[in-house]
């Protein structure tokens, strides 16, 4: 089942009848649904949402602050990370029952300068990675703020958003030292862990990318000719596809129904379909990569913002 995560809660529906999808949890915005094991979990504005059916049921985990940005489990599911607005990260060991907070986030040198002012002047964690090969490594990405990881399952922090834009949206983790960035300014790569970055979009016309996705040798991102304020003109956001077999070295442009308006903010793959690749826009719609091309599979009534495979 393909769970969409909205603006307005999730829906529920088989990849083959996305136009009849049914809202399974009504909540406010979306901001990212992760399947953990045999859970999935909702990070959303009106709290962080457990599902162990699959996503029929929810229930919600408490978390210490109402809006939850992004949601994480260590790679030995021992702790549950929640990155909150404004910009904290909590972690449970039971489960979601009680949360610590882990306040060495706050200690960092840049802490005073994460705000945006169309964020009510804060900012918030807005992803959060790992990668089996350094399980006690939580890589967060702030929005506006940088990146920063630490290596003790997030008691200590170290820097590193020198030479990165600080406006990060999501952070890829393809290897334990390798993490792509999609930021307001530009999409960004490192091979060592953050302390150096190199920019992959310099020989395209678009910046504001928003979410990569890589699968079978392939790094997927999509992107807007720049930030929202700009997407009120004829084209909307003037989004654009990009597909890379190496890495996000070269970026290609490929076609897709519904753009220029339609910006892709979601991806998952799908195990039920061989593994086809799974995106959803703004706008409400389901595509799907299909032998290398990319066709609609439905809609929702609203815009899209998260996608998992349940």
């Amino acid at each position: 089942m393909l769970l969409i995560g909205t603006t307005e809660g999730i829906y529920c529906a088989p990849l083959d009848e996305v136009d009849d999808a049914t809202c399974v949890l009504d909540s406010k915005r979306v901001l990212r649904i992760r399947k953990f094991g045999g859970a999935v979990f909702a990070a959303t504005q009106s709290g962080l949402f457990r599902s162990t059916d699959g996503g029929t049921t929810w229930t919600n985990l408490g978390a210490p602050r109402d809006e939850v940005y992004s949601v994480l489990m260590s790679p030995d599911g021992e702790r549950l990370y929640a990155g909150t607005h404004p910009a904290h990260l909590y972690v449970s060991t039971d489960e979601g029952n009680s949360w610590r907070e882990l306040e060495g986030l706050q200690d960092l040198p840049s802490r005073e300068e994460w705000r945006l002012p169309r964020h009510r002047n804060e900012a918030h964690v807005r992803s959060l990675g790992t990668h089996p090969d350094a399980p006690e490594r939580v890589i967060a990405g702030i929005e506006v703020g940088g990146i920063h990881v630490s290596d003790d399952n997030g008691d200590t922090w170290t820097e590193r958003r020198e030479g990165l834009h600080d406006d990060v949206h999501h952070v890829l983790v393809p290897e334990s030292d390798e993490f792509v960035a999609s930021c307001g300014g530009g999409l960004y790569r490192t091979r060592d862990a953050g302390r150096s970055w190199t920019r992959l979009d310099v020989a395209v016309d678009h910046t504001y990318f928003r979410e990569s996705f890589a699968a079978d040798g392939r790094l997927y991102a999509a992107a807007a000719r720049s930030s929202p304020p700009s997407w009120g003109g004829k084209h909307g956001p003037d989004a654009a596809l990009f597909e890379s077999p190496d890495g996000g070295d070269t970026l290609k442009s490929v076609s897709y129904p519904g753009q220029p308006e339609e910006f892709i903010l979601a991806w998952t793959a799908s195990d039920e379909a061989g593994g086809d690749i799974v995106a959803g826009t703004r706008g409400g719609h389901v595509l799907r990569r299909v032998d290398g091309e990319w066709a609609k599979s439905g809609s929702v009534p609203v815009g899209i913002s998260s996608l998992c495979m349940a």
